[in-house]
């Protein structure tokens, strides 16, 4: 880093430039199978909520992910559009949408979790397996607190 670099005070600040480096990081792995890292984190919540693809609400799985309804729509179309996931009308209420993955998208997932795999691991290579395990559970800490 350059001598002039001085941490932000801002915490807020802090946390998006980090946020942005590391998805800056995971994309470049993702980039071959056609995908971000939201949209991927998107396909896995889908491929893991069960056989078939149980479906989710679109609130429901925006608030699991922590992510406003217009994100995540913006990172839903082209899913949907590539056939990746599938959006229908509820079961309970027809009016509703819900999001389930189609088998194309599971084929997806499965391809592109080697290339997340090795994120993963070329991350706790560089920052150490301890501190990017006490960096998951601070975070998981801090999107679980209300302010």
């Amino acid at each position: 880093m350059p001598a002039a670099y001085r941490a932000p005070s801002c915490n807020c600040l802090a946390l998006r430039q980090a946020a942005r480096k590391v998805t800056q990081f995971y994309d470049g792995f993702l980039a071959p199978h056609g995908l971000r890292t939201t949209q991927f984190s998107i396909l896995v919540h889908l491929h893991r909520s069960g056989p078939c693809g149980t479906p989710w609400g679109i609130q429901a799985l925006a608030e699991r992910l922590v992510m406003d309804r217009t994100t995540l729509g913006r990172n839903l179309r082209p899913l949907q559009r590539d056939g990746l996931v599938a959006i229908g009308p509820g079961v309970a209420d027809r009016r509703a949408r819900v999001l389930s993955i189609t088998a194309k998208g599971a084929a997806v997932v499965e391809a592109a979790t080697p290339a997340w795999e090795e994120a993963q691991r070329r991350f706790e290579q560089g920052y150490g397996p301890e501190p990017a395990a006490d960096l998951r559970a601070a975070l998981a800490e801090l999107s679980r607190r209300e302010f």
